[in-house]
């Protein structure tokens, strides 16, 4: 039997991950089972099942994983004991025996950080997670998510907007991208030199209790893992607790305290996670990296847009949070039609933004 079908029969053995096997091998090899005997395999304690499978790999698998990589010449399968296995990843628990990949399976092997969060993210939460993706990628950092709808994806578009790299997890097989109306976010990756990673087999459909699994290869392959929106009970606090249990930093954006979709993220500054405002508290807690220097960022002033004093009046009542438009003309005491058609005005300056209630402040003092 080739190695690659070892890998594979290594990969389908039930309840026995990489470190059990560790353990039982000691300092064997464990492509030195495929030597063995019946009455060896058993008295070293593998099961009846498993000693079945070892002594007659899965050649129906094996012939699926084979014709599944030589679809198309991006796929990789990195198997545990492979050079390119990430390093970090080794230090799990239960890390995954196989990663099945999808693009440049070389960033396994660079700098990342985790960005994850809510998927109802607010208007400004899908903002920070593009800004922090798009700085960090600047500075030499790789952005690792889950592909979900919200924050993840903004991280991941975040990441390729900068022209950066990005890995996304995902806790279905590649074959079955999930969820689907991010197919096209998928296909981007790829196709700008990112990479697409799955312990699961390629047909895998997403049941729930992948997604958990998910989380801690993402946070796994991180050095650190920044939450940008979290609720209460939020997929994205058991990211962050998988990644104090990994010994990994874990950062947090605060927010409005009425907003619930901030409330996760309170709690982990509560538990001890870094408070960040922006990229300058991320950096100070990691080693340094050869990087391009950010962009001096570009501040919209009195000079960039003319407004009239209404203008500035208004502007002034529109909040980082939603604001609506009752709110708005209560507070600048001008009339309805005055209020819609300066609203107007600021959101064609690009100091506002739209969005669903009423209107929010996109840029500082104008």
């Amino acid at each position: 039997m080739n190695r690659f079908a070892q890998l594979i029969t290594l990969d389908l053995l039930p309840r026995l991950g990489v470190f059990r096997l560790s353990k039982i091998l000691k300092q064997q090899s464990p492509f030195t089972l495929f030597s063995l005997t019946n009455a060896q395999l058993h008295q070293m304690g593998f099961s009846t099942q498993q000693v079945a499978l070892i002594l007659s790999p899965p050649q129906r698998q094996i012939d699926l994983a084979g014709g599944w990589l030589d679809e198309n010449p991006q796929r990789s399968i990195i198997s545990f004991y492979d050079d390119h296995y990430p390093a970090l990843l080794k230090e799990l628990s239960a890390p995954p025996m196989l990663l099945f990949c999808h693009g440049d399976i070389n960033l396994l092997a660079t700098p990342q950080l985790a960005i994850v969060g809510s998927r109802a993210a607010s208007y400004s939460g899908k903002e920070n997670a593009k800004s922090l993706a798009m700085q960090l990628v600047k500075r030499g950092y790789t952005i690792t998510s889950g592909l979900a709808v919200g924050i993840d994806s903004c991280a991941h578009y975040g990441a390729l907007a900068a022209e950066g790299k990005t890995i996304a997890v995902l806790g279905s097989g590649l074959d079955n991208i999930y969820p689907k109306v991010n197919l096209g976010l998928a296909q981007q990756i790829v196709q700008r030199g990112g990479l697409l990673v799955s312990e699961f087999w390629p047909d895998r459909v997403p049941y729930a209790t992948n997604f958990p699994r998910r989380n801690r290869v993402v946070s796994g392959l991180s050095l650190g893992v920044i939450v940008v929106e979290a609720e209460a009970r939020s997929g994205s606090l058991i990211t962050a607790r998988l990644a104090a249990e990994q010994n990994r930093e874990v950062f947090a954006v605060p927010g409005v305290i009425s907003n619930p979709k901030t409330v996760g993220c309170h709690h982990l500054i509560h538990q001890g996670a870094k408070l960040i405002t922006g990229v300058a508290d991320i950096l100070e807690e990691l080693p340094s990296l050869q990087h391009e220097e950010d962009a001096p960022e570009h501040k919209i002033s009195r000079r960039d847009v003319k407004l009239s004093v209404l203008g500035y009046s208004v502007i002034e009542c529109v909040e980082f949070e939603v604001t609506s438009i009752d709110q708005i003309v209560l507070h600048s005491g001008a009339a309805v039609a005055v209020v819609l058609e300066q609203l107007l005005e600021l959101e064609l300056a690009g100091l506002i933004a739209s969005v669903s209630g009423g209107y929010i402040r996109v840029k500082g003092e104008p």
